[in-house]
């Protein structure tokens, strides 16, 4: 049973994502809404998963229900009360994965380095929550270093910033206008992935729950990306030999579907991705479609798929506390159910 897992998780592991390949996008108002186009973004996200393919980490459930928390639109600058907020409403939940709409911080390097440093302060506290550590001496200095040690595969980590945060982060168009792909790509790596939960084996079956994570931060799939759709590059054919079911999936987009209100931006998508992607995630029998970008909560059931658009949980954009979270909670038997969750943390004025 535990090798069949780990050769399971190990599949999962080096499964990699199709290239999607897009063009670039004029906003509706007229601006350049990147500096580095969807193609580009691509293209060098492609080659990181060449070259680290072992990093796109599958999760295994935990017990009889796994949650899943979901945020959107931080737009980090110098206050990291919500982000560092919201890692830590993960860690006191055991939310097994923490996803992130896009527009995760707004293009500045000094705004990426307080977000880096809340994404390391949050590795240090789920490190030190679910992972044994021991104490190791350095022959060559003679110092005592700290081992991080993954309980369930046995993993080492010497260094607590390589430890893997289950943090999901999809590309917004504020993280990559003015070039702030550099940014972005220094710290996150890629504009896209997948990512897969092993819930459990029944019959002599695998059952896996799928995450999509796209990148829209321009307003449009482009041909390639729907070729490859079309082709079914992205449903993780390549483990039907492992007599493998995908139960859920779960898809996670920057950009919206729909409009909340008369008074907020429509989707950027042109009109036909719009029907190929409702087509394509009925098809895909999606169960729960994560938008962002419009600031503006909103909840839809299209073709028996349900939309969740999420408010920004910016300060800026919404300094008082409220519900600027969902959880989702995912039981062994398949049942699904969400909630809003509340943010406390109120910007300085």
């Amino acid at each position: 049973m535990n090798s069949s897992k780990n050769v399971i998780l190990a599949v999962l592991h080096l499964s990699l994502m199709a290239v999607l390949v897009s063009c670039e996008k004029v906003s509706p108002i007229g601006v350049l809404v990147a500096g580095t186009g969807v193609e580009d973004r691509v293209k060098m996200s492609s080659q990181y998963f060449k070259e680290y393919m072992a990093d796109l980490r599958s999760l295994p459930a935990r017990g009889e229900e796994y949650t899943f928390l979901v945020g959107a639109d931080s737009h980090v600058t110098t206050d990291l009360g919500r982000i560092d907020e919201m890692f830590q409403i993960g860690l006191n939940n055991d939310d097994l994965l923490y996803a992130h709409l896009g527009d995760i911080a707004d293009t500045k390097a000094e705004y990426y380095i307080n977000l880096s440093k809340s994404i390391e302060k949050a590795k240090m506290a789920y490190a030190e929550k679910y992972y044994d550590f021991v104490e190791i001496e350095d022959e060559k200095t003679d110092q005592h270093l700290t081992c991080f040690i993954d309980p369930a595969t046995g993993e080492r980590y010497m260094d607590v910033a390589d430890v893997p945060l289950p943090f999901y982060p999809v590309v917004g168009n504020h993280d990559i206008t003015h070039n702030g792909w550099a940014l972005w790509s220094s710290l996150f790596h890629s504009s896209f992935y997948r990512v897969f939960v092993l819930v459990e084996q029944a019959d002599g079956q695998w059952i896996l729950d799928r995450y999509f994570f796209l990148d829209t931060a321009s307003g449009t799939l482009g041909r390639e990306q729907v070729k490859l759709i079309e082709d079914d590059l992205l449903e993780g054919k390549e483990l039907e030999q492992y007599n493998i079911r995908i139960r859920h999936t779960f898809v996670f987009s920057h950009t919206n579907i729909f409009r909340p209100s008369s008074m907020q931006f429509a989707s950027t998508f042109p009109r036909e991705e719009t029907f190929f992607l409702l087509n394509q995630f009925k098809e895909w029998n999606a169960s729960i479609v994560f938008c962002g970008h419009v600031h503006k909560w909103d909840e839809q059931e299209v073709g028996g798929v349900h939309y969740l658009t999420l408010d920004s949980m910016s300060e800026h954009n919404n300094p008082d506390a409220g519900d600027y979270l969902v959880r989702v909670h995912v039981k062994k038997d398949g049942t699904l159910s969400w909630e809003r969750v509340r943010m406390n943390h109120v910007a300085k004025k």
